[in-house]
């Protein structure tokens, strides 16, 4: 059993990909929003400019997430498409040329050279294609490129971030939109620090420190600018 222990823990952790994703997206809205109001707030703006900032914040954040990695995963599926259109003229010009590149594979892999070769064989007359996606590409129906989904999850996981801040300045004398402001986001980049380090199987304390001290700097730094064009 014992033996079996660390391909399940590797298993379970490759589950948890989305969450650290998410994770990083909520932790971006977070800051990057917190640390506007903050700014804003800082520069004695009134309370209708300080939330107009937090909410263009929070659109405009999620809008360029989801661009960007509409973006960024069009190009990955592009490239995927291209890979397996290149691999079908492949098979349909070198059949026993792809038998012997997926065999080679398999030898690296710690098969002989015998047993490679029937591997190779069976599991390109049951589906040639998906083979060599998986064996020699490394693409698979659950690794592939989905822009949408990806632009989504990315927006999603941003404006579930900056809605905190956002809330914040939403529900507090604008004397005290600063200080509330600051307080929830700190609080809310621990929290997503230690989620996130558990989510990649590490202790939490260090990582949850890390981003904490650069929240408190970011905001410092913003509150800083605020009160030097103060209006």
């Amino acid at each position: 059993m014992s033996r079996l222990h660390p391909q399940t823990e590797r298993h379970a952790v490759e589950k948890l990909g989305w969450l650290r994703a998410a994770v990083l997206g909520a932790n971006d809205g977070t800051l990057s929003t917190g640390s506007l109001i903050v700014g804003v707030a800082s520069s004695h703006a009134e309370h209708g400019s300080i939330l107009i900032a937090g909410l263009s914040a929070l659109v405009a954040g999620a809008l360029s997430m989801a661009a960007g990695e509409y973006v960024s995963v069009s190009s990955q599926a592009d490239s995927e498409h291209a890979d397996i259109a290149r691999e079908k003229q492949e098979l349909a010009t070198d059949w026993d040329g792809e038998v012997t590149e997926l065999a080679g594979i398999y030898q690296e892999r710690g098969l002989d050279e015998d047993l490679s070769r029937k591997v190779a064989v069976a599991l390109m007359k049951h589906d040639a294609l998906a083979a060599h996606a998986r064996d020699e590409l490394g693409l698979s129906e659950a690794t592939a490129a989905r822009p949408l989904q990806a632009a989504f999850a990315s927006a999603t996981a941003f404006s579930s971030g900056a809605t905190l801040p956002v809330m914040a300045a939403v529900l507090t004398p604008v004397s005290w939109v600063s200080w509330s402001v600051s307080l929830i986001s700190v609080v809310t980049l621990a929290i997503l620090g230690a989620v996130g380090a558990i989510a990649g199987g590490a202790r939490p304390l260090r990582p949850a420190l890390r981003v904490t001290f650069w929240g408190v700097i970011a905001m410092i730094v913003t509150s800083g600018i605020g009160h030097l064009f103060g209006v």
